[in-house]
């Protein structure tokens, strides 16, 4: 007999069987009002799922597949501080970083995990504060005495992706307090192109970095503070760094002062650092008053998902659309879109958040998971993308979902740009959904001049089978607690999903091996030693030979 979370799959499997399970026309067509009845809103934010195939009974099945995999459980044993980050024994508790500041929250020896890391955060915001507060008032400056007018963020991962998003989307309207720069790449390229911009009497370098061992990153930091003694000379060091790390032992050694180090505890992954320390060049950059609104954005999805039933709880929503286009319909990739030039940069953060912790194919109890598990994530801005890669996802053999993002407000005054942009957006989704069959095609033609011979040559190249799957995600601006809530809805969306596929979504286990592989073949490159696999010994040969004739 199978367990109620094999059926659930089962049923899943069944709708997805039928012949018109990807017919998002038919589905219109069945509901007139199919719209209104697949949107569902927190305050001014909509998620909108009507452009996909599913429909009531495919609605119920999913629904009914995240209650057989213990998903309420699940959010329990989250917020309440238990180990669900079953293989590193870990609490995941970084909604506790955007919580409130209530005068009352403080530690004590009898509270729970959740008020622990509550106060725990609080407490290290009010330092961040102080600090931030003191550097934009000139009260830290720099070693010549000029202030500081440049942040540079050396960190790699999640302690660079989500920093630099959020700086280039939170400044690009309002312009930063501090101009923020981002080192992440070891390759000695990346460093010598910003040394050549940066003023080091008035650069504050931030080293981010929980354990103080990041090889790429600490490899830049000596990097930043050999060019920074050479400059100013070595006793500048302590004036113009700060750490965002928990190894303090390892932060003085490298010269910078206690009270310039901001940690965070063990219940911090990485992808989900921005809303701790790891977010100081944000409330560098765009202000505390912004980094304090994208905290709020935070928490407000956050008492969403907590207390949301699911059939109306947009992360679980979302989690669940994209079960169905994964494992009922076989995508194995997701496109974001967002028609907004300060989203830029949401696909690459995305793509970490996603692949690195569901990128997985071992389920929690060390089996093989028994189904596919994330898809490949990637995208760009709109309209950018239209012109690039969007062919393939009209016309191309694959599937491939696409969730779109759009403002209803810009932050400009350029109104017709705006609704262009939102026309090109809404054309996209609705191409993706309806497409254009060949009658169309041939009697478009046929009108605007062809003869018969160049329409049946022509024709077939440009009918698009429409019937691809796309979700609308709409907000009234997007401002910093907009932002707070889209990370947030995504990082639940992502939890969900693990949990339904049951892995461990916090854990990133494939991270490590290349690191230490990275280790044992950096001294074959240096000559220094001769044992190794055979294609690798042929490639370090032949850069040690590429070496030797330059």
């Amino acid at each position: 007999m199978e367990s109620p979370l094999a059926a659930a799959w089962t049923r899943i499997a069944a709708l997805a069987a039928r012949p018109d399970a990807r017919d998002i026309a038919a589905r219109f067509a069945a509901d007139p009002e199919r719209a209104a009845r697949l949107t569902w809103a927190l305050d001014d934010l909509s998620l909108d799922l009507s452009r996909s195939s599913i429909a009531a009974p495919e609605l119920a099945a999913l629904l009914a597949l995240a209650e057989a995999a213990d998903l309420g459980g699940f959010r329990r044993r989250l917020f309440a501080g238990e180990a669900v980050n079953a293989t590193e024994g870990r609490s995941v508790l970084h909604m506790a970083l955007r919580v409130p500041e209530p005068p009352h929250l403080h530690a004590h020896a009898r509270a729970s995990a959740w008020d622990q890391a509550c106060a725990d955060a609080v407490a290290e915001r009010a330092r961040m504060r102080r600090f931030v507060a003191e550097v934009h008032a000139g009260q830290l400056r720099g070693a010549t005495g000029q202030p500081f007018d440049t942040v540079l963020n050396i960190g790699i991962g999640g302690s660079d992706l989500g920093p630099r998003f959020l700086c280039d989307a939170l400044t690009q309207v309002h312009g930063p307090r501090l101009a923020p720069h981002f080192l992440a790449n070891v390759d000695g390229h990346a460093f010598a192109g910003l040394a050549r911009t940066l003023d080091p009497a008035r650069t504050l370098i931030l080293v981010a970095s929980k354990t103080f061992t990041t090889e790429e990153t600490m490899t830049n930091a000596a990097a930043a503070r050999a060019w920074l003694a050479a400059a100013l000379g070595e006793a500048a060091v302590g004036a113009h760094f700060a750490a965002l790390s928990t190894n303090a032992a390892a932060v003085g050694d490298f010269g910078i002062a206690p009270e310039r180090m901001f940690g965070f505890r063990d219940w911090v992954g990485g992808r989900y650092s921005v809303w701790s320390p790891i977010g100081m060049a944000v409330a560098l950059a765009a202000g505390w008053e912004r980094f304090a609104a994208f905290l709020a954005g935070g928490h407000a999805m956050d008492q969403h998902f907590r207390t949301a039933p699911f059939a109306e709880n947009l992360p679980v929503l979302l989690a669940l659309a994209g079960i169905w286009h994964r494992n009922a319909l076989g995508a194995a990739s997701l496109c974001i879109l967002g028609y907004d030039e300060r989203l830029r940069l949401l696909p690459a953060y995305l793509q970490q958040l996603e692949m690195e912790s569901n990128g997985k194919s071992v389920a929690l109890d060390g089996t093989a998971a028994t189904h596919p598990t994330c898809p490949i994530v990637f995208g760009a801005a709109g309209t950018d993308a239209q012109h690039s890669f969007m062919q393939l996802v009209h016309q191309g053999s694959e599937l491939v979902p696409v969730d779109f993002l759009l403002a209803a407000e810009p932050d400009h005054d350029r109104h017709d740009a705006h609704d262009i942009l939102a026309a090109n957006a809404l054309a996209q989704a609705e191409a993706l959904a309806f497409g254009r069959d060949r009658a169309t095609v041939e009697a478009q033609m046929l009108a605007a001049g062809a003869d018969a011979a160049t329409v049946a040559a022509v024709a077939p190249h440009r009918v698009f089978a429409g019937n691809r799957p796309s979700t609308m995600v709409l907000f009234r601006r997007l401002d910093a607690f907009t932002l707070g809530r889209l990370i947030a809805l995504y990082e639940h969306k992502v939890a969900v999903q693990g949990c339904i596929w049951g892995i461990n979504s916090f854990d990133q286990w494939g991270v490590e091996l290349g690191k230490v592989l990275a280790r044992d073949i950096r001294p074959l490159l240096a000559g220094r030693e001769t044992a190794a696999r055979a294609p690798t010994a042929a490639s370090v040969a032949r850069l040690r030979a590429l070496r030797m004739t330059t």
